[in-house]
C-alpha cells in the first residue's frame, strides 16, 4: 500500500519463461499488495515459473492476444475494490519495475487517473536501442494522436501504465480490441471521459529477449491506431457513434 491505496500489478505474459523471474525479482514487494499474471496461452513454462514464484496466475487455454490478457487481469484486480492502483508491467523486463513507486505517486498524491511511463520524456530512445522504424512510427502516431485527443503527451504507446482503478468500473474496456491496440482504445476512452492523464520519464531496455513488433506488425498496428483516432473523432463530432464511448451503467 501507499497512503492507504492498494497497489496491484497486472502482468500480461506470453512465452515469458526466460524473463519472468528477472522481472519479478525487481518488483518492490514492500509496496505491492498483489501481483496477477495472465498467461495468454504460452507454449513454454511461463505458468510453471509463475507458480514457482508464488504469483497469482490466471491462464488462457489458447493465445487470445495482449488486450484479452489485460481484460482478464483488470477484471481480477477490480475484485479487490476500487481503492487501488493497477499497474501494467510487461514480463520481458523492457520496463524497469523499480519505477513502480514513481508511476503510482501521481495517482495517490495528485489524484490522476492514468500515468504513462514515457520513453520519450527527456530521453532519446534511439540511443537506448529502440529500432528506428519504431521510433519514427511512434513519433508520427503520437503527433496524430495529440492533434486528435489534445492530451499533449510525449508518447501514447508505452506499455508501462498505472490506472486509478475507480475509472475502470465505468469504462467499457471489455469491448475493446483483444490485440495491442487495446491500450490506445482505452487511452481514447479515458481522454473522452475527461479523466486526468500525466507522464513520468522512463528508460527502456531492448535486447533479443524483449518482445518487439516487427515492421509488418508495426504497420498493421499503426493503421489500427489511426482507425481508432477516426472512430474517436467521428463519435466526438456526432458523425457516427461508437459503443466505445458510452460509460457502463
Amino acid at each position: 500500500m501507499i497512503k492507504n491505496k492498494k497497489i496491484i500489478i497486472v502482468i500480461p505474459a506470453y512465452n515469458a519463461e526466460k524473463t519472468l523471474a528477472g522481472t519479478y525479482s525487481e518488483i518492490p514487494k514492500n509496496i505491492v499488495d498483489k501481483i496477477i499474471l495472465v498467461d495468454d496461452g504460452s507454449r513454454d513454462d511461463t505458468y510453471k515459473v509463475a507458480k514457482r514464484l508464488k504469483i497469482h496466475v490466471l491462464k488462457h487455454n489458447k493465445n487470445k492476444g495482449y488486450g484479452a490478457a489485460l481484460k482478464t487481469g483488470f477484471s481480477e484486480a477490480l475484485k479487490m475494490g476500487t481503492n487501488t492502483t493497477i499497474i501494467v508491467l510487461h514480463s520481458d523486463n523492457q520496463y524497469p519495475p523499480k519505477l513502480i513507486k514513481d508511476i503510482v505517486l501521481p495517482i495517490v498524491d495528485k489524484d490522476y487517473d492514468l500515468v504513462l511511463a514515457s520513453r520519450f520524456l527527456g530521453k532519446n530512445p534511439l540511443k537506448e536501442g529502440m529500432p528506428a522504424f519504431r521510433y519514427f512510427s511512434n513519433k508520427f502516431l503520437t503527433f496524430i494522436q495529440n492533434i486528435t485527443l489534445g492530451c499533449g503527451l510525449t508518447e501514447y504507446h508505452t506499455g508501462y501504465r498505472a490506472y486509478n482503478s475507480r475509472i475502470l468500473q465505468y469504462i467499457p474496456y471489455e469491448i475493446n480490441s483483444d490485440d495491442f491496440v487495446f491500450d490506445n482504445e482505452l487511452l481514447t476512452q479515458i481522454s473522452y471521459f475527461k479523466y486526468k492523464i500525466t507522464e513520468i520519464s522512463c528508460p527502456a531496455v531492448y535486447s533479443s529477449e524483449t518482445s518487439s513488433i516487427n515492421f509488418t506488425g508495426s504497420v498493421k498496428f499503426g493503421i489500427k491506431v489511426l482507425i481508432t483516432c477516426l472512430k474517436f473523432m467521428m463519435h466526438k463530432y456526432k458523425i457516427k457513434k461508437s459503443i466505445l464511448y458510452y460509460k457502463k451503467q
